[in-house]
């Protein structure tokens, strides 16, 4: 029963993305083609429509035929009309659905924060592409070191997203771990963190320098798994353990608004020190859920 589940849920989710792959084929080639800003503009957010009823619709059957035992904490205070960073710890790819059960037009349309190589995912990589996903490539400080040019490839992704959020509201995604958790990978990096690999301030940094002063706050999102190895696959069986999602809201620290990252040290020093306050504090709470599972 769970495979058939599982396969089920693989051909609902291939239709619904062929579905709406159509319009969004459509819209992208006339972005592609049509000049003008505010053309470009408006065909952006007919995608952004797309997108988000894509999501909907994934939400949709997934409640109903997976039915998945997932308790949501959330702001009351949320619009879809805030500018919003909203950083979360990594542990499947079953976070971002669980991401989109708890916010899914309570906040703008979301941006993720992608690796590279998600591009070439057929229909989803060019959606990612159209609605101008800021992709990072995390190339290896023996790589920067050969050709110091790379260091700048994924700041000026970032800076292209952060142009865009000054058009329209907008809710940046970050996964600061910048990969999903697993205990080898914590222990690989030492990470001084039970449940939490080391956070990597750069992107969020770099959000918080450009448009600080837009951002109506941050929100900080703890995802707890009570299977220490949750699976996509699991699932879409319907067979994942009970999930909590914890979210809370954060004004931006004034000090931030004037902060650069990249070239002042006593603001990255700063940063760093701000944001593994947070990781402390999410990894007590990581543990306090783990500990009523």
């Amino acid at each position: 029963m769970p495979l058939i589940k599982g396969v089920v849920s693989l051909m609902l989710m291939t239709l619904t993305t062929l579905f709406w792959g159509v319009p969004l084929l459509v819209l992208t080639f006339l972005k592609v083609v049509v000049p003008g800003r505010r053309a470009r503009q408006w065909l952006l957010d007919r995608l952004c429509a797309v997108a988000l009823n894509w999501i909907g619709l994934n939400l949709w059957w997934m409640k109903r035929w997976l039915k998945p035992n997932v308790s949501l904490d959330v702001p009351d205070s949320l619009s879809p009309d805030q500018w919003l960073l909203v950083i979360s710890n990594h542990r499947s790819w079953t976070d971002i659905f669980i991401l989109f059960m708890a916010l899914h037009r309570r906040i703008p349309m979301p941006r993720f924060f992608l690796k590279h190589r998600l591009i070439w995912i057929p229909i989803v990589g060019l959606a990612f592409w159209a609605l101008e996903f800021p992709f990072m490539r995390r190339f290896s400080r023996e790589q920067i070191a050969k050709n110091p040019k790379l260091a700048t490839i994924d700041r000026e992704s970032t800076e292209r997203v952060c142009r865009q959020a000054r058009h329209a509201p907008i809710s940046i995604y970050n996964f600061v771990e910048g990969t999903r958790f697993s205990v080898a990978k914590r222990d690989a990096q030492q990470s001084p963190y039970q449940h939490l690999l080391r956070p990597k301030a750069g992107g969020v940094a770099q959000v918080l320098g450009l448009i600080g002063n837009q951002l109506d706050g941050v929100i900080d999102v703890t995802i707890s798994y009570a299977n220490p190895s949750p699976t996509f696959w699991g699932f879409l069986c319907g067979q994942e353990a009970p999930i909590t999602l914890v979210a809370r809201k954060l004004e931006i620290p004034e000090w931030m608004h004037s902060a650069n990252y990249h070239q002042q040290p006593q603001h990255k020093e700063r940063f760093h020190a701000w944001i593994n306050s947070l990781w402390q504090e999410k990894d007590a709470l990581l543990e306090t859920l783990s500990d009523h599972a």
